[in-house]
C-alpha cells in the first residue's frame, strides 16, 4: 500500500514473524507505556475510597433521583452506564441542557483533575457540584442531607461508614433548604447565612461524605481489558497467535498514533491522556459563546471548600498540595480545556469539550488540518510548532487510526456495577 510506505508503516509481518518488528525501537517503548493500566491511585484517596461499604452506599446515591429539582435527575442521568457512562448527547442535560459534552467515567479514578476546566481536584468533590448546578440536578445541599437522614435504610448505611448525621431534626439550627451555592438573596442562600459556622461546618462534613461514597463506587469502574490490551501482552511475551489476533489496520493506526501522527504529544500513558489542559484553537460554533475554560477553573478549585487541602480533604498534605500550589496564571489558560482520556472512546461519541464532532474521523480531519482548522487561533505555547508536524491523513490512514482507537474498547463491566442496587 502506497499511503503505508510513505508514512513508514509496515504490512503485518508473515505468520512466523513477531510483530514487534513492525514497529521502532522508540514507537515499540511508546506502545509499551499505554499498557496495561497501573494500580489504582491512593495518593489521594479517601479514607473510605476501599471500603466496601461505602461503594454500595456510593453506588446508591449515584442512581438516586430524589437530591434534583423534579425528582427525575440522577448521576446516571448524563452517565450512562451502556454507553461507558457518558450520554451520546452533545452536551449534558439534566433539568436544562449545559454548555459542555460529558465525559464518561469508565477509569476515571486515574485523572488528578475534573470537569473539562478541572474545577475539581479529587473524584469525591466533583461529585458533589452536579448537586447544586441549576442546570443539572436543581438541588441544595441541606434538602440533600435531609433526604439521607430521613431515609432510614440510606442513613443506616451512612452511619455504618460514617457515624451519625449531624442532628438534621433541629430545624432552628438545620434549616430544611440551605445552600451557599444558590442565587444570592435566594431563600436557600439566606437560609445558608443565617446558619452558624459550626453547623455549616457540620452539614459541609456530611455533604462531602456522600461525595466520598460516590467516589468509592466510581473507582470500581475500571476496565483494562481491551483488544489493545490484549495485544500489547502478546507483544511483550512473543505470542503470536494473540498478535495475529489483532487487526492489520489497527496495527498501521497503532504505528502512526506513537509515530508519525504524534498523537502522543497529548494522548500519553495507559489512559491516553497527559492529564494537562491545551487550547488547540477550536473556534467557536454558530451562536456559541467564548468558554474560558481551564482559566475559569483554576479560580474556582482555589477557592473551593471542598478542595484537597480543604478542611474536608482526608490527605491535605502531598500531591493535593502540591497540585494547588503550582497552578499557573489563569489567563495562561484562557480557551484550554483537558485532554480526555482515549479508553473507550468510540463508545462516547460526540466529541471535544462543546460536542461539536459527531465522528471519530472529523475529529482527525481537525487535527490534520492544524492550522487551517483552527483558523490560525492554535494556541498550544511550545506545542504548537509540533502540531504544526502532524500530516494529512489520507482516508486510509484515517480509517487506520479510526481502527486503532476501536481496539481501546474495554469489556462490559459486570451487572451489579453498572445498575441500581435495591437498597444501600
Amino acid at each position: 500500500m502506497a499511503f503505508a510506505a510513505a508514512m513508514g508503516v509496515q504490512a503485518a509481518p508473515p505468520h512466523d514473524l513477531d510483530d514487534n518488528g513492525l514497529y521502532a525501537p522508540g514507537e515499540l517503548s511508546a506502545i509499551y507505556r499505554h499498557s496495561p493500566l497501573k494500580p489504582l491511585p491512593t495518593v489521594t484517596a479517601g479514607r473510605v475510597t476501599e471500603d466496601t461499604r461505602a461503594a454500595r452506599l456510593g453506588q446508591y446515591l449515584f442512581f438516586e433521583r430524589r437530591f434534583s429539582a423534579n425528582g427525575a435527575v440522577s448521576c446516571a442521568t448524563c452517565h450512562v452506564p451502556e454507553k461507558a457512562f457518558a450520554d451520546a448527547r452533545r452536551v449534558g442535560t439534566g433539568l436544562a441542557a449545559g454548555e459542555r459534552n460529558t465525559p464518561g467515567l469508565l477509569n476515571v479514578a486515574f485523572e488528578r483533575w475534573y470537569f473539562w476546566d478541572g474545577r475539581a481536584d479529587s473524584l469525591w468533590a466533583q461529585a458533589l457540584g452536579p448537586i447544586e448546578n441549576a442546570k443539572e440536578f436543581g438541588g441544595d445541599r441541606l434538602n440533600t442531607l435531609h433526604l439521607v437522614a430521613e431515609d432510614a435504610p440510606l442513613r443506616r448505611a451512612y452511619e455504618l461508614v460514617f457515624g451519625p448525621p449531624p442532628p438534621l431534626g433541629d430545624a432552628e439550627r438545620f434549616p430544611r433548604h440551605a445552600s451557599p451555592d444558590s442565587a444570592p438573596g435566594s431563600p436557600a442562600a439566606r437560609a445558608w447565612s443565617a446558619m452558624s459556622l459550626a453547623d455549616r461546618d457540620a452539614a459541609n462534613r456530611m455533604y462531602a461524605n456522600l461525595g466520598k461514597a460516590i467516589e468509592a463506587y466510581e473507582r470500581k469502574l475500571v476496565d483494562g481489558d481491551s483488544a489493545f490490551d490484549r495485544y500489547v501482552a502478546a507483544l511483550k511475551s512473543g505470542d503470536r497467535a494473540g498478535q495475529r489476533a489483532y487487526p492489520a489496520a489497527a496495527k498501521r493506526g497503532l504505528k502512526l498514533f506513537v509515530g508519525a501522527a504524534q498523537c502522543e504529544l497529548c494522548h500519553s500513558g495507559p489512559s491516553f491522556s497527559d492529564g494537562e489542559f491545551h487550547n488547540i484553537g477550536l473556534p467557536l460554533l454558530a451562536g456559541e459563546s467564548a468558554d474560558n475554560g481551564r482559566a475559569a477553573g483554576i479560580d474556582i478549585v482555589r477557592a473551593s471548600d471542598f478542595n484537597g487541602i480543604g478542611p474536608y480533604s482526608d490527605h491535605p498534605e502531598g500531591r493535593a498540595k502540591d497540585q494547588l500550589s503550582y497552578l499557573p496564571p489563569p489567563e495562561s489558560q484562557l480557551g484550554s480545556f483537558k485532554t480526555p482520556n482515549l479508553r473507550n472512546v468510540a463508545l462516547t461519541a460526540p466529541y471535544m469539550h462543546d460536542g461539536r464532532f459527531d465522528t471519530l474521523s472529523a475529529v482527525l480531519d481537525f487535527y490534520a488540518k492544524g492550522r487551517e482548522a483552527s483558523r490560525g487561533q492554535m494556541l498550544l505555547g511550545e506545542r504548537e510548532a509540533t502540531l504544526d508536524l502532524v500530516p494529512r491523513l489520507s482516508s486510509d490512514q484515517a480509517d487506520d487510526l479510526t481502527a486503532f482507537l476501536n481496539t481501546l474498547t474495554g469489556r462490559a463491566l459486570p451487572a451489579e456495577l453498572t445498575t441500581a442496587p435495591g437498597e444501600p
